[in-house]
């Protein structure tokens, strides 16, 4: 057969059943064995970048899952890096193919020959141009072995096109996957650990993104309830312990923080940080938040550790193997009567959980975006599937939402590109078609692909976009009151072909609808919870996108800190009663 049928046998039997992309000549002989092996669906992307969120949208809701995004030669791959870049930043796998001049032109600037591993290697665990067609298998077979192992991450595998046309012996009924490698603690150093958090008064867990990757969150839950412990989810781990559980203590930031999360990691003596990166917008200041508190930190990649800080130890692990042991030392030490009453621990931290508040509750016209949040709450349960990359849309959101099950808060934490919400909501809504899929966009991240709604209305992958729209670069504009500017960041403009609009420029609606989508515009906060209802029964309806837009107030300062986590400025008025902010998990009383 040859090599690049041999390739997408290899993909089949390493559990690939989605593939996202744009062919073009340099890779047309791939999908010519993509179209004659059957098994692999492939939806067809608008931009090749969006073929690579899509396969990371895809990867992050299920485990398991690896997203496959597929494109010719040139400028296809370096579309790509984005994509590539974000899924190394979060530890995601996905596997990116792109089609290659052949073997004989490419040092001969033929047309769209490029060196992309080189310039894709620094942002993945490997990138490959395949110049002998007989290494494809290995290639491949090495691909998923590196993506699974160790710390998750994306590889890419570049193919000539004389490779992919060369026949090749191999045998698809005999290939084998590699066993996939993590590093696993010992007995000794779980012990260790457990015997540094049982000698605190004030213990916390921090559980990262690591930890729904390694599909640990009930181990988790399981441990920090044998113990008592009071677990601070990270954004990316944003899930792995409900956000109604008894011992969630909230997240802690700069940005995606609250009050109660920030003021109980104030309060803490001891913090074992399992699967977590130390993200400058987690720590902030390191004095701030290393004062006063010895750390364990437990990753997958050993090199992460001491990385940022020094902790007072450190275990290589996967978090799951990690979890494992602490779930059984800790229920021998439980049996023993030797673990600690951390009741009046856990209880301040709810306390605290139930009182420091923000306000979510506002009558204004045009719209406060924390009314949106609050409007969200009630229209979208805990079934709802979050999807958001980075803006004051994402920051106020995860402030505000609440999220109870892992792979429910899909978010690009390390590289934030603007444009990643909407083929990342469509990989998502792919990976899982029955499930409510609630994507959250400002109106700048929803202008850099808007495009790729159109996939939508092609391939019915039905979901709700959540659109706040204020008609400026929000996050920028509040990170330039420092500098005392307010320069290049305003979107106004009077839409000669929507008056009604105001300044509010572009008319999302009409554009939404122009690429087959359905779309619902709302400026008042008594409509807000009607349009998530009506918009829900449109996408189920027509199996399409689905936009619900809310017209902002111009200007809103989101609650933020610039430098620690002990001084986040809270720019809005607190709640202070509970209609101020009625769909928080524990309401003031």
């Amino acid at each position: 057969m040859t090599a690049a049928r041999a390739a997408v046998e290899i993909l089949k039997r390493e559990g690939v059943t989605n593939a996202f992309g744009v062919p073009g000549a340099a890779i047309n002989p791939f999908y010519a064995a993509l179209k004659a092996s059957g098994g692999v669906h492939h939806t067809l992307a608008r931009h090749v970048e969006g073929a690579s969120h899509m396969a990371e949208g895809y990867t992050r809701t299920h485990p398991g899952n690896i997203g496959v995004c597929i494109g010719t030669s040139g400028p296809a791959g370096t579309d790509m890096i984005t994509g590539l870049y974000s899924a190394t930043g979060d530890s995601i796998p996905i596997l990116c193919i792109t089609g290659q001049a052949p073997t004989a032109v490419i040092h001969k600037e033929d047309f769209q020959a490029v060196d992309i591993a080189s310039i894709a290697r620094p942002v993945t665990k490997s990138a490959t141009t395949v110049l002998e067609a007989a290494q494809v298998p290995g290639v491949f077979q090495q691909a998923f072995h590196l993506m699974r192992s160790g710390r998750p991450g994306p590889v890419l595998v570049d193919l000539p096109l004389d490779v992919q046309l060369t026949e090749i012996e191999f045998d698809p009924e005999t290939y084998q996957p590699l066993p996939v490698y993590k590093p696993a603690a010992s007995r000794a150093q779980i012990e260790k650990a457990l015997a540094m958090l049982n000698a605190s008064e004030r213990p916390l867990i921090v559980a990262g993104g690591g930890v729904i990757n390694a599909d640990a969150s009930e181990l988790l839950v399981e441990f920090a309830e044998l113990t008592g412990t009071p677990v601070i989810p990270t954004l990316m781990g944003w899930g792995a312990i409900a956000d109604d559980h008894a011992l969630n203590a909230g997240m802690v930031g700069l940005q995606t923080s609250h009050r109660y999360g920030n003021a109980t990691f104030l309060e803490s003596d001891f913090v074992l940080g399992i699967g977590n990166r130390w993200a400058n917008r987690h720590t902030g200041k390191l004095d701030v938040y290393t004062r006063g508190r010895k750390f364990v930190h437990v990753d997958i990649e050993p090199t992460q550790i001491g990385k940022i800080f020094a902790p007072d130890y450190g275990i290589a692990s996967d978090a799951a193997v990690a979890l494992e042991l602490f779930v059984e030392v800790a229920k021998e030490l439980k049996a023993a009567g030797e673990l600690p009453d951390r009741a009046a621990w856990a209880a301040s931290a709810q306390e605290r959980k139930g009182t420091l508040h923000r306000r979510t509750h506002f009558d204004n016209v045009p719209l406060k975006p924390q009314r949106v949040y609050e409007e969200m709450n009630r229209a979208f349960g805990p079934e709802t599937r979050y999807v958001t990359t980075i803006g004051l849309s994402q920051i106020a959101g995860a402030q505000m939402l609440h999220v109870y099950r892992p792979r429910h808060w899909i978010n690009c934490g390390q590289a934030g590109p603007l444009g990643w919400t909407i083929p990342a909501a469509l990989g998502v809504a792919t990976a899982d078609p029955e499930a409510t899929v609630v994507a959250l966009s400002g109106d700048y991240d929803f202008q850099f692909m808007l495009e790729e709604l159109a996939v939508g209305a092609q391939h019915r992958i039905p979901y709700v976009h959540v659109l706040v729209n204020n008609s400026y670069l929000g996050l920028i504009r509040q990170a330039q009151r420092n500098f005392n500017i307010d320069f290049q960041v305003n979107l106004e403009f009077e839409n000669l072909n929507s008056p009604e609009l105001g300044v509010y420029g572009v008319d999302h609606v009409k554009v939404a609808e122009g690429l087959g989508c359905k779309a619902i515009r709302v400026t008042e906060p008594d409509g807000l919870l009607p349009a998530f209802e009506e918009a829900k029964k449109l996408a189920a309806e027509f199996r399409v996108p689905v936009v619900v837009e809310a017209i902002l107030e111009r200007i809103t300062n989101i609650s933020m800190s610039g430098t620690d986590i002990a001084s986040v400025n809270e720019f809005e008025d607190l709640a202070t009663e509970p209609w101020h902010a009625p769909t928080e998990i524990l309401p003031l009383t």
